[in-house]
């Protein structure tokens, strides 16, 4: 077989080079896509809050510890923040074990997760020793949608401010400040979580 002509071989070699570029430049731009998706998605979270720990383990008193997402110091108290970012629609209620997703021609099912809310709300409640109230919310990112309603604790991203607003921060500093010293002994209780959240696969 003869050899290439050298033209050919240096164009296909420069042929190769920008494809190699293309899709180099293409991967970091999905990259800080991403990046910069998580950093808004943060903000709408810890924006509804005084303060704020993220990805953190809470001991859950029987020698093992819960991932939490967020955990927000608002004007109720302390609320415990399940983030899930799932696309579609979702179809799911208090009382079902598993909750269905169905987006595009795609269908699953995920467990219900009100149950693990309710073990890390109590696991932040048994940490705070005091009449600190603490309550949890599952909050969805804008691609999950729920046609036939919110089940119980569960919200989404937008709605969140409203449900947690902190336009009036001086009427409620007083409050606040009644907290931190829970809020305190909680932050001390807790570590850093580098457990990925089975959530995100799906």
């Amino acid at each position: 077989m003869d050899p290439l002509p050298i033209v050919d071989l240096e164009l296909a070699v420069t042929i190769a080079l920008l494809a190699a570029v293309g899709a180099g430049a293409w991967y970091v731009w999905r990259w800080d896509q991403r990046r910069r998706m998580r950093l808004v998605r943060t903000f709408a979270v810890t924006s509804c809050g005084f303060d704020h720990m993220r990805d953190v383990l809470v001991p859950d008193g029987q020698g093992s510890a819960l991932h939490v997402d967020f955990l927000l110091l608002t004007a109720r108290g302390i609320i415990v923040i399940d983030l899930r970012d799932i696309a579609g629609n979702i179809f799911g209620g208090d009382q079902m074990s598993a909750w269905t997703v169905m987006h595009r021609s795609q269908r699953f099912t995920f467990s219900n997760p009100q149950t693990a809310l309710y073990d890390r709300v109590a696991a932040v409640r048994a940490l705070a020793q005091s009449e600190l109230p603490v309550e949890g919310r599952i909050v969805f990112t804008a691609p999950g949608r729920f046609p036939k309603g919110l089940p119980r604790h569960t919200l989404t991203l937008e709605s969140l401010p409203a449900e947690f607003p902190t336009s009036d921060r001086q009427a409620l500093a007083a409050l606040i400040e009644r907290w931190l010293p829970a809020w305190n002994l909680i932050k001390q209780s807790v570590s850093p979580s580098r457990i990925p959240a089975p959530k995100r696969a799906v």
